[in-house]
């Protein structure tokens, strides 16, 4: 990849930024890492302080990079639309618009499988996808659209990439939750429903991410990114039990009860007006199917995931471990 010159990665501090940085030291990438704040990356990197949703921070940042990667942006489950549409939306509008005036000649935008929405009783891939359905999805479907729209007109190369649940160790967010509460034997037992979810280790993340950077061929497509696994969640719940070293109890709340626990979660959330820690959204993550499939990606950028979430819990049960312990 020594033809691609100079790499811009926004967002080289998050857990996905944090991996395609590694990645592209090891194979010796020119890199000029974009953050919020002051970070010390190694391999003597260039490091950049910019804020993305501020476009006169941006100011000559894309100068002397053929191609930027996106991989800034703010994942959490909430309602607030303005939030998404301004880090997840315009924020990509600034970065795109300084790599346009820099005459950059690829952009590799990671969005979100929830910008094809989901289909709980069928897999999706790259060429079947639905209409997302929160303000997180629709501002990754937004940004992407718009990208494609500003490519066509003569702008950038425009590659998406769109994760399914990125896991590996030192991962944040819903999956760090459920090992904590897990470990702590508080996370009920959930039954077997045979539902699917598809997920994908942060090292398989950032080799595709790199794939679509560097190949010709790649440029105007939407890839997803998945191991090929499909895990139910009592299978998660028995892989964390495995590497935590627990033993998973042969009993399990029943899908009723934990459905009905979650239509109380939203009275409740009437009533209280502030969000609960579990709700029927809640419930449908752990009941219901998110399945997706990497046929373009297979066939496009040659993607071949080498990781299952049985192979990367026991580093990430170490990860967690030792935070816990600071």
């Amino acid at each position: 990849m020594s033809d691609e010159g100079t790499i811009l990665l926004a967002g080289a501090a998050g857990f996905v930024g944090q991996e395609i940085l590694k990645r592209c030291i090891d194979v010796g990438m020119q890199l000029r890492a974009l953050g919020r704040k002051p970070v010390s990356f190694p391999g003597g990197c260039e490091s950049i302080v910019a804020d993305l949703t501020k476009p006169s921070s941006l100011e000559g940042i894309c100068q002397g990079a053929n191609v930027v990667i996106h991989a800034a942006g703010y994942a959490h489950a909430t309602a607030d639309a303005e939030i998404h549409r301004r880090v997840n939306f315009e924020a990509v509008q600034h970065l795109y618009r300084c790599a346009t005036e820099a005459g950059v000649r690829r952009f590799v935008f990671i969005s979100s499988v929830k910008a094809g929405g989901v289909q709980p009783r069928r897999c999706l891939d790259e060429d079947n996808e639905a209409a997302p359905d929160d303000p997180y999805g629709q501002a990754k479907r937004a940004a992407e659209e718009w990208l494609f729209e500003q490519a066509r007109a003569g702008g950038p190369e425009v590659m998406v990439i769109r994760p399914t649940l990125v896991y590996g160790p030192g991962v944040k967010g819903n999956l760090v939750t459920m090992l904590r509460w897990v470990d702590r034997g508080i996370f009920p037992p959930v039954p077997e429903t045979g539902n699917r979810r598809s997920m994908v280790d942060v090292r398989d993340l950032a080799e595709a991410v790199l794939a679509a950077a560097e190949r010709p061929e790649a440029a105007g497509g939407v890839y997803i990114i998945s191991d090929g696994e499909d895990y139910s969640t009592r299978r998660i719940y028995e892989a964390m039990c495995w590497a935590l070293g627990r033993q998973a109890p042969k009993w399990a709340v029943p899908a009723a009860v934990l459905r009905g626990m979650g239509y109380v979660g939203d009275w409740g959330e009437r009533i209280f007006r502030r969000t609960l820690p579990y709700n029927s959204a809640v419930a449908s993550r752990l009941l219901d199917s998110a399945c997706y499939r990497s046929v373009r990606a297979e066939q496009v950028l040659g993607f071949r995931p080498r990781y299952r979430l049985e192979d990367a819990l026991p580093e990430m049960v170490e990860v967690y471990r030792r935070q816990a312990a600071r």
